[in-house]
This record gives C-alpha cells, structure tokens and sequence, in this order.
C-alpha cells in the first residue's frame, strides 16, 4: 500500500495550472493561496488569490483585469505534489471573480471555479418519472447534459419518482443515496456508484512522517441496532417494516467491533423508525432501511487530519493510519478532501475520514 504524504524533503511546491489546455507559467508566480475542497456530496469547488497588480506591457497596472487569462467559463486544471503524491487535483470551470483591496497588500484577484457538476446545480425542474429505477433516473440526468454516464447502482423501479422544483444536482444526488451510492464527476463522466466501488484507490499514512495531526473519536450518539423502515405495499395492500442491522457494513468491519455492537453491549438495543419516506413495497422500504443504517454506522469513528500534500488523497479512497494506537489504527474512507496552498505552509492536505468500528482494545 503506498504511502501519502511522503514527499521529497524539498520540493516546487507552488502547482501547475492549465487555462483552456495551455500551461500558464506565470499564473503559479502570482499565487498567494490555493484551496481545492472535495466531499461525499460531489461538486468540487476551487479558490485561487493572485497578486494582481506588476508589470504588464511595460508599465504597471493591473495583471488580470483585462480577462484575457482568467475569465467566465474557461476550463482550467491544477496539478500539483511531487514524486508519486503528484497528480491532478482539480478540473473545472470559471464561474467566479473577485477584487480584493486590503491594507498595504498590493491588488489581489480571487478565482472561483466547480467542476462539471456546476451544470446540473444550475438547472432547475419541474417533471416525473415513471416506471424508472434510480440509475435510470441517473443516466437521464447525464444524458441531458452530454455527459458519460458510469452508474452501477441497484434498486427496485420505482413507480413515480417526482422532481417538483428541485435542480438535477439535487435529484440525482438524492437518488444516489437512496440506493446507498455517491455520486461524482470525473471529465465528462457522471459517476454513481457504492462506497465499496469507487475504486479510488489505497493509501497509508503514518502519525509522524506524512501525518502531521489528527483528532479522531468513536461516539455511540448517532448508532442505532437497527433501521426499520416502514411503508404501503401497493400490490398486496398490506403494510411493509423491514429492518436494517449491523449485517449491512459488516464487510468494512475489517476485524474491529461496529458502533452497534457496542451500544448493543453498554445500553442495550436502540432501534430506529424512519417515518418520513413513502415506499410503495418491500423492497423500496429494505433499501431506504439499508441505506439509513448504513450511513448512519460509517460516522461511528471519526477522524479530521494533516498531512503533506499529496494528489492521491481523494474522497472514496482507503486509508490506512498508522501509530495511532490500537482503537484508531487501520483503514478508514476518506470522505473530505482540502488541499491547501499558501505562502507560509506550501502544499498541505486536510482530510477527513470515516469507519464503522472500533479497533480491539490493547
């Protein structure tokens, strides 16, 4: 398992930025802070500050004001790391600027940019689909905004499924986790699969050398030992509950003891009822219950890190921490990504991470 964060001792850390395809040498020269964030919600979101104020065409003025460079809607691409840790770490478009005048700083220009994903948050509707399963409702988001679709997600066909007022961002990350899945965008591919299948690859970190911090707790607040799920069966007419248990994560226990085991232990059974969806048979309402249970036993374990800068750290990759004691050792997902760059600190990245068990007390 290759190990993140394990960087040359000294190494260019300002990164690599490409506007429409054409490397811009002089744009890293400019940097003053980089911020590229990626979470389980999909939608990556770039900020860059350039010192906007030198010498342009033999006398001085403002460097970026012309939108020659930076403007509305060009793509743009930031890499940076060094050795294996280098990579791409955003990929999107322009969609914001901004003027900055502070104290005895010169004139700096904030740059805002999303991914792809951009295009389905800015399109709102009105429409129903019938007959449909959550992957076909998926594919038709991509296809009416010509993009590839990659969606391997199981669930029952839905009868209705209603989109009243409500942008296709919003729909199609709420069909993705109704069916237990996370949805992203990678180039031109909309992206919806199971934690389990993101294949965003594995990595190692050690507390000391590529970590620099970590916080990271168990907390039973949010567990549950069970997930019912109750609905109207259309066809039978009849009443449906079925209930989700700790069997639904019990492959990413990796030899450890899930938060539903150990409330089960120290208070006994707490089950939950979700109430608030509207299934029309059994196999709607096992997935919704699934699905709950799921999400709500990953957050068990907890963890929010530092480490040195390194592109491989993405969301849905597998994480391995090691020398942190033997509750917290061993393989987590990582769920949020920050990677930073500012004068003072280089390249860091802060992540987060999340695991449904304890490890085995020493």
């Amino acid at each position: 398992m290759p190990d993140a964060g394990s960087a040359p001792s000294l190494y260019p850390s300002r990164p690599r930025i490409l506007v429409e395809g054409r490397d811009e040498a002089a744009l890293p020269e400019q940097l003053q802070s980089l911020l590229v964030e990626e979470t389980t919600a999909g939608l990556y979101r770039c900020e860059m500050t350039f010192s906007n104020w030198g010498n342009k065409d033999g006398s001085l003025g403002y460097l970026y004001f012309d939108r020659r460079t930076l403007d509305f809607g060009k793509k743009i691409r930031v890499e940076m790391g060094a050795g294996d840790g280098r990579g791409p770490i955003f990929e999107g478009r322009i969609t914001g600027l901004e003027g900055r005048f502070v104290g005895n700083r010169p004139p700096e220009l904030l740059v805002l940019a999303e991914d792809r994903l951009q295009d389905l948050r800015m399109t709102r509707r009105t429409r129903t689909f019938e007959n449909a399963s959550d992957a076909d409702v998926i594919r038709q988001v991509a296809q009416a905004h010509s993009l590839a679709a990659d969606v391997n997600v199981s669930g029952p066909t839905h009868r209705v499924i209603a989109q009243v007022n409500q942008s296709d961002l919003a729909l199609a990350r709420e069909r993705a986790q109704a069916a237990g899945a996370e949805l992203w965008i990678e180039g031109d591919t909309l992206k919806a699969r199971p934690r389990t299948g993101r294949g965003a690859g594995s990595l190692s970190l050690t507390y000391g050398q590529g970590l620099h911090e970590l916080a990271v707790s168990a907390d039973l607040a949010h567990q549950s030992t069970g997930f019912t799920v109750s609905g109207w069966d259309v066809s039978s007419k009849q009443g449906v509950h079925p209930e989700a248990t700790a069997s639904v994560v019990q492959g990413e226990l990796n030899g450890g003891t899930s938060g539903s085991d150990i409330l089960r232990q120290a208070f006994g059974a707490r089950k939950q009822q979700v109430v608030h969806d509207l299934p029309v048979n059994e196999d709607e309402a096992r997935a919704l219950a699934e699905a709950h249970f799921a999400r709500a036993a990953r957050r068990f374990v907890l963890g929010n890190g530092v480490a040195e800068g390194d592109a491989r750290l993405r969301v849905g990759a597998e994480l391995e921490l090691k020398q942190v004691g033997p509750l917290f050792e061993g393989k987590y997902t990582v769920t949020r990504v920050r990677h930073t760059f500012d004068l003072g600190n280089g390249f860091r990245t802060l992540f987060s991470v999340e695991r449904p068990a304890l490890g085995r007390a020493a």
